[in-house]
């Protein structure tokens, strides 16, 4: 218990760490998540600050979940089920970050880490059908939440087996998605959702 306590803490904190506003707030002097959409993810980091900006905070939101599932594995020899565990905490420590008061980013970049490094078949076909859908639509959101909600599914089909932790997993992985997404869906629904290039009305 005290591996498993350990392994979820370690991943909050890293989690924790906030790419897009912590530069913003040393190199920029702003604070991301009062501009744009007001979240402090890639999507509004592109938004706000521009393509460099949003590929590191991309690459650095998704080598958090990596990061996190490899030391839940092999910290105390909890092996997948560490795994599965830091991956969950890695997510909630990006989405709901103690010291900026619980608003953090939606956890795409984050979740994309997490599933390539648990199952990475599974994460890169769920990577190439959500960038088909924002190629297609310009609608970010809607990418991001099929990408991240298939990615249970395609891993019965691509393991060859159900294995019924990691599914509850990508369902809890999917849920916290669906959730953080839930205005945007709302949007998406109304027909008011901000296409990519488009400015934040």
């Amino acid at each position: 218990m005290k591996s498993e306590l350990l392994v979820a803490a370690i991943a909050y904190l890293l989690g924790n760490i906030q790419t897009s506003y912590l530069i913003g707030r040393y190199f920029k002097k702003t604070d991301i998540r009062e501009h744009g959409s007001g979240n402090a993810g890639t999507t509004n980091a592109l938004r706000v600050f521009g393509k460099k900006i949003a590929i590191i905070t991309l690459l650095v939101d998704a080598l958090k979940g990596v990061a996190a599932v490899y030391i839940g594995m092999n910290l105390g020899g909890l092996g997948l089920d560490g795994g599965l565990f830091a991956g969950i905490a890695v997510i909630v420590g990006h989405n709901w970050p103690f010291y900026l008061k619980f608003r953090g980013g939606k956890g795409v970049a984050t979740s994309i880490g997490v599933g390539l490094a648990i199952s990475p078949l599974s994460a890169l076909i769920s990577i190439a059908i959500g960038i088909s859908i924002i190629a297609k639509s310009k609608y970010v959101s809607l990418g991001s939440i099929v990408a991240i909600t298939i990615w249970p599914f395609l891993n019965i089909l691509v393991r060859g087996s159900f294995e019924p932790k990691l599914f509850v997993f990508g369902i809890i992985m999917a849920t916290m998605s669906i959730y953080k997404h839930r205005e945007n869906i709302k949007r998406l629904a109304n027909k008011t959702e901000n296409r990519l290039g488009q400015k934040k009305s």
